[in-house]
């Protein structure tokens, strides 16, 4: 993947998305959209605003395996929780129940999006303090993390 790494005072080193490449920013005025697409997607991808980029990643991940995933950006349960029925099903359909979410913040309230056969990716504690990078890792909030968590929900379906 081409990235292109931001050094601003308020982007650690997090990388710009092509958006010629994926959908508009406007979008996230609906509070989720589908940032990336796949053709037959058998799981959705849920990131949370710097956490998107993990999830690309682990689309890109588990397709190099065969697994086609859904990108969706989640920067605002609120606004999408307003949203029309039809909206929402668009998004996070109920044909594909395999989904993750991950996100730099608690787990608690993603089982609203992830349901029963998902899984939420987070930190459930406090206390750390060392370079996010070496959190990120040691926390799983990776994109190998998420593809592998993600495949176990595949295998675990196929069953």
């Amino acid at each position: 993947m081409d990235r292109a790494y931001s050094h601003g005072p308020h982007s650690p080193g997090l990388p710009i998305l092509d958006r010629t490449k994926y959908a508009p920013a406007q979008e996230a005025a609906k509070g989720a959209y589908v940032f990336s697409d796949t053709p037959d997607a058998q799981l959705i991808l849920i990131g949370s605003g710097s956490e998107v980029h993990i999830a690309l990643a682990a689309q890109e991940l588990l397709a190099a395996g065969g697994v086609a995933a859904r990108v969706v950006s989640m920067p605002s349960w609120e606004l999408f929780d307003a949203q029309p029925a039809a909206y929402r099903e668009s998004i996070l359909p109920a044909a594909i129940p395999l989904r993750v979410s991950i996100e730099a913040g608690v787990t608690l309230g993603w089982e609203r999006y992830v349901g029963p056969q998902g899984a939420a990716i987070g930190l459930d504690h406090f206390g750390a303090s060392a370079p996010y990078q070496e959190l990120y890792k040691n926390f799983g909030l990776t994109a190998e993390n998420m593809a592998e968590v993600a495949l176990g929900l595949v295998n675990k379906a196929e069953k």
